[in-house]
């Protein structure tokens, strides 16, 4: 799977549901090639959006042991923690930008697994943290719309020194 542009309206765009009474294509499927290109693009986690995909569908875990990963359809999150905290996060979509964003340090998530059983779990830490940026990406907002105004400028000016770089990087390689 290849993913989108971070211009493509499909990433502002809230999701449908995935309909397991008469599944758009097969969820197992979808699952794993989702796992597959979260993993081979060394990402932690990855919305059906990103690939260009309207349905409500994401996938978070380690990229380094793609089983691992938990494929979570038709997520919502019932409860998160009054306790908030502030951390870098970045998205395959925006390669190199790492914002810091306010999130709460766990959440309750109701979502069907890739049979279409539901299951309510609780979710802290980093995983909580990837789990809300991918249910914003189902809803169509992007962790860029999270961040204060300071914030996001820091991390663009960051990421135009990391981009000269890595532009310096790749000249010094093919000389």
């Amino acid at each position: 799977m290849n993913l989108v542009k971070a211009n493509d309206k499909i990433l502002r765009t809230p999701t449908t549901p995935f309909d397991f009474s008469n599944p758009p294509t097969d969820a197992t499927q979808l699952a794993l090639e989702l796992t597959n290109t979260m993993a081979s693009k060394m990402g932690m986690g990855l919305s059906a959006p990103q690939v260009g995909l309207p349905y409500s569908v994401c996938v978070v875990g380690n990229p380094s042991d793609p089983d691992s990963a938990v494929a979570l359809f038709n997520p919502k999150i019932v409860n998160c923690s009054e306790e908030k905290e502030i951390m870098e996060e970045n998205s395959l979509t925006f390669p190199g930008l790492f914002i810091k964003i306010k999130r709460s340090k766990n959440v309750r998530v109701r979502y069907a697994n890739a049979n279409g059983e539901t299951q309510t779990v609780k979710f802290d830490g980093v995983t909580a943290r990837l789990i809300q940026q991918q249910i914003d990406h189902l809803d169509g907002f992007l962790y860029t719309s999270r961040a204060n105004a300071y914030h996001k400028q820091q991390a663009l000016k960051q990421q135009k020194k990391l981009n000269l770089q890595r532009k310096k990087n790749a000249q010094a390689a093919i000389s």
